[in-house]
């Protein structure tokens, strides 16, 4: 069996390439994309990479995929693609990007409990207090402590409470994607092609930009679902496919919070208050006490 620290490693690579997907929607604002078209195209290139991946370096036979896998593949679109980025988009514009964020990173919290339903894991003392840990340092890194901007709503927190639960599904429904052997690649592909297809068939995001085949923006899109969607997500259930304890993924993932705050620091000059790289530090501290396990 593939070790333990290697399929961290590949969540932690992971986690760090999902951390550029900030600069990346920004640059395609500044083409004139709205939200629901930034994601549409991002899951449609990432589908379509990954797809074309799947048949050069594994052949045709890699679509064929089990019942369970396939039903999974379905869940990991409709829910934690399409359902996932209309919620945290309307998240962020009732809440704010920082109470959105915190909220968002409920995640492992989400992730945790049904880790403990479904697959009978358990958590320990010293696993609890990494968890809040990791809540608390991710709250700090997003806010930098100040949420004196934030207009919280009630109908606002469950929907920020939403996405973060949404998010949180994609470690649940991707181990259970990959309990059947398959192929990283294929299911990665479907699982971007079905949230491609919810999208487009929820919000028609083409219809809300001016310019919708601006060529700008469309290699922007290209490049968005390539690195970190495409590229992310073979990593990610690549890595997947090889823990044990599901729980500890989006702790591990949440690294994206790091390297978000570093990209908004040296490419869009943010400034990096005193508690926010204490939320940083937390951060880095969760992942090193999740990701020590007795694996092989």
């Amino acid at each position: 069996m593939e070790s333990g620290r290697k399929s961290f490693f590949k969540v932690f690579i992971t986690g760090c390439l999902w951390g550029t997907i900030g600069l990346f929607v920004k640059m395609m604002e500044t083409q004139g994309s709205s939200s629901s078209y930034t994601s549409f195209l991002r899951l449609f290139f990432g589908s379509l990479i990954l797809a074309f991946t799947t048949w050069v370096i594994e052949g045709p036979k890699a679509f064929r995929i089990g019942r369970k896998t396939f039903l999974s593949c379905i869940l990991l679109g409709i829910v934690c693609q399409g359902t996932f980025n209309i919620l945290y988009s309307m998240s962020i514009t009732m809440n704010g990007m920082s109470v959105g964020s915190v909220l968002l990173y409920t995640a492992p919290i989400f992730t945790s409990f049904t880790s403990m339903l479904l697959f009978k894991e358990k958590l320990n003392s010293l696993k609890w207090l990494a968890l809040m840990v990791n809540v608390v340092g991710c709250a700090l890194t997003a806010t930098g402590g100040d949420f004196s901007a934030a207009s919280i709503a009630p109908l606002g927190i469950l929907v920020g409470v939403g996405a973060g639960f949404t998010y949180s599904m994609t470690a649940v429904f991707g181990r259970i994607a990959m309990q059947e052997d398959s192929s990283p690649f294929a299911v990665a592909a479907y699982n971007l092609l079905f949230g491609c297809i919810f999208i487009a068939l929820v919000r028609r995001p083409w219809t809300t930009v001016e310019r919708p085949f601006n060529m700008q923006l469309l290699l922007l899109g290209l490049l968005f679902g390539l690195i970190p969607t495409a590229l992310a997500y073979a990593l990610y259930f690549s890595g997947l496919s090889r823990i044990v304890e599901t729980s500890r993924v989006p702790v591990v993932a949440s690294v994206e919070l790091v390297v978000a705050a570093m990209i908004g620091a040296f490419v869009f000059d943010e400034s990096i208050p005193v508690i926010k790289i204490a939320g940083i530090l937390l951060v880095l501290l969760s992942i090193l006490i999740f990701s020590k396990k007795n694996d092989p």
